[in-house]
């Protein structure tokens, strides 16, 4: 599709904005200017455009847009709660963050109908919600000046983009927690006593499949092992650093299709080895 191209170019510069260095105020503040810099562009490709189908259109406003118009939400209201939050003590900063959560998870119960409607991945409204025309006065929260065209804007893509961005919200919110609430922990000794001379080749994102997939299995420890430490075991053992592995798994979850898809190869590749051998 003609937005394909420019799509690319704005992960690319989204990636390297999150891996570079810089205090969180700092990505925020750059965040809100490439995202708004991508979506004015997108707009003019669109603006005044027909799709070729309706379902090419429902598929750009649930899908496409959601996905890059939730980056804004999210480095603004990210930009406005670290601003906020307290320099102090541990604990305050803790009730600070938990109280953040708790307002982003109203936003799910004052709109638990379509919540529910799109978490479940239903079809039959589609056309009332993501086609151009269709308004209703359910209006989403984030009524930024991008929705005033009815061009670029349904009735519910904006929601859409609410629910991905405070999803990725409460993510990082709930990392920070946790990590002051491991600094006000006495230290454990992990370490193993020899480091690792394995070294993981493949992609960081499959590790990170996996390592979810594993978590979500309950298969080490029963269960009772949190992620974090999981992560940290990977990132040990397998001499490499995951970087913002919640961040990851967020975008695993936003695939299109096969949201599995290193797991899927896995599968795969035994099969045939095991049929190989067979043979």
């Amino acid at each position: 599709m003609k937005y394909q191209k420019l799509l690319s170019e704005f992960e690319g510069q989204l990636e390297t904005l999150e891996s570079g260095n810089g205090d969180i105020l700092f990505k925020a503040e750059k965040g809100i200017a490439l995202v708004e810099k991508c979506i004015r562009k997108l707009q003019k490709q669109i603006v005044g455009q027909d799709f070729e189908t309706q379902a090419d259109e429902i598929y750009f406003f649930k899908h496409v847009k959601p996905q890059i118009f939730s980056k804004l939400i999210y480095y603004i209201r990210l930009f406005s709660i670290e601003s906020k939050r307290p320099r102090g003590k541990d604990v305050a900063q803790v009730k600070y963050l938990q109280q953040q959560i708790d307002k982003l998870q109203t936003f799910f119960n004052d709109n638990l109908e379509f919540y529910n409607y799109y978490r479940r991945g239903a079809m039959s409204m589609d056309e009332q919600y993501f086609v151009r025309g269709n308004r209703d006065l359910r209006m989403p929260l984030e009524s930024f000046h991008f929705l005033i065209d009815d061009q670029f804007s349904t009735c519910q893509d904006g929601t859409v983009a609410t629910i991905m961005a405070y999803d990725m919200l409460i993510v990082y919110l709930r990392k920070e927690v946790d990590d002051l609430n491991n600094n006000m922990e006495p230290t454990k000794n992990t370490a193993m006593e020899k480091p690792s001379k394995l070294f993981w080749t493949g992609s960081k994102t499959d590790l990170i499949e996996l390592l979810y997939a594993l978590h979500t299995s309950k298969s080490i420890n029963g269960g009772t092992v949190d992620i974090k430490e999981m992560a940290s075991h990977f990132e040990y053992f397998y001499n490499v650093d995951l970087g913002n592995y919640y961040h990851t798994f967020i975008d695993i979850r936003s695939r299109k299709s096969s949201r599995t898809r290193f797991l899927e190869r896995l599968i795969e590749m035994l099969n045939q080895r095991m049929e190989s051998l067979e043979e």
